[in-house]
């Protein structure tokens, strides 16, 4: 039993035929045959039939499409971090939504480079409908902020990614001091305040996001200008110029000092989840792993709540940058 025979089998169970297995690896129709009548003759047992809608796996052949599934995935993860090791390993490419690499990415960053040897990181701010194609084209290794959602709008699980929790966040309305609707007392419809520019950071209010399905739900359509950054949107708000759907966790302290003013929207707070991306784990690093399993650890949750926001984040054209952590 070889390597290139349990691939050419574990493509056979996967596409259902031997000619798109020939397809798929690039060799003759006869050489898959060859290789899976040498897989037969090995284990004693025909691993599948023909049937009128392609091939039906024996239970053996469903045995061991399994075991060639992970055995290929690993072979291919070996091959790929051997070749990694040759070239900066620990090296990771982040792609975060603006919100997270703004008030989150800077401190998370700092202390997993601290904690873990090697390590070295490199995170641009991406459009949150950008990050599925650019994890499965291998842009980036791992996406932080917003959960990768398939082309159009699709599933919210995206075939080929594993996604993990990240950090829970709740985004509450706040105005400056002066502004009347500061005066209002709960529950407020969130009409009372579509009269007033809603700021926010570059991004928006994304749909796929829980705030924008929260007012997907309500039907409303606020006027929204986008600012820079998050931070640039509460300075507005403090100026009176408006309100902003903000973390409340970022703007906790504005609201015990009262420099900054909640006001006590229906339905609000809006609870949301930032999320930790990456390709399956027979497609993905040692490093990034590592990276993956820290992000839902107690103390890079305390530090990415502390007060304190990213460092080095700069526009780069259309983009963010943020200066590479070592």
């Amino acid at each position: 039993m070889t390597l290139n025979q349990l691939r050419t089998f574990a493509l056979v169970a996967r596409l259902g035929s031997l000619h798109a297995a020939a397809a798929a690896l690039g060799v003759s129709e006869p050489a898959v045959s060859a290789a899976i009548a040498a897989l037969r003759q090995d284990l004693g047992d025909p691993l599948f039939v023909r049937s009128s809608g392609g091939i039906s796996l024996t239970p053996g052949g469903r045995v061991l499409a399994e075991y060639a599934q992970d055995i290929v995935g690993l072979a291919d993860r070996a091959r790929r971090e051997v070749g990694n090791a040759k070239n900066d390993a620990g090296r990771l490419r982040i792609a975060a939504t603006a919100p997270f690499a703004e008030h989150a990415a800077g401190p998370l960053l700092d202390l997993f480079t601290a904690r873990v040897p090697g390590a070295a990181v490199d995170v641009v701010a991406e459009a949150a409908e950008e990050l599925a194609s650019l994890l499965l084209e291998r842009a980036y290794d791992i996406a932080l902020g917003a959960r990768p959602t398939a082309p159009g709008g699709g599933p919210t699980t995206v075939p080929g990614l594993e996604s993990v929790p990240l950090l829970r966040y709740q985004r509450v309305f706040v105005v400056a001091p002066g502004d009347p609707l500061g005066r209002l007392s709960g529950p407020v419809a969130v009409d009372r305040l579509l009269g007033r520019p809603w700021f926010t950071g570059p991004a928006g209010i994304l749909d796929s996001s829980e705030e924008g399905r929260w007012l997907a739900r309500l039907g409303v359509v606020p006027e929204i200008i986008r600012l820079s950054s998050e931070t640039d949107a509460l300075a507005a708000v403090r100026a009176g110029e408006g309100t902003m759907l903000a973390l409340g966790h970022i703007v906790q302290a504005d609201v015990r000092s009262r420099t900054l003013l909640r006001v006590p929207v229906a339905g609000t707070p809006v609870p949301g989840l930032w999320w930790a991306s990456t390709l399956d784990r027979y497609r993905t690093t040692t490093m990034t792993q590592t990276l993956q399993r820290f992000v839902g650890t107690a103390d890079a949750t305390a530090a990415m709540v502390a007060r304190g926001g990213s460092r080095g984040l700069e526009r780069r054209g259309s983009k963010f940058h943020v200066a590479l952590w070592s």
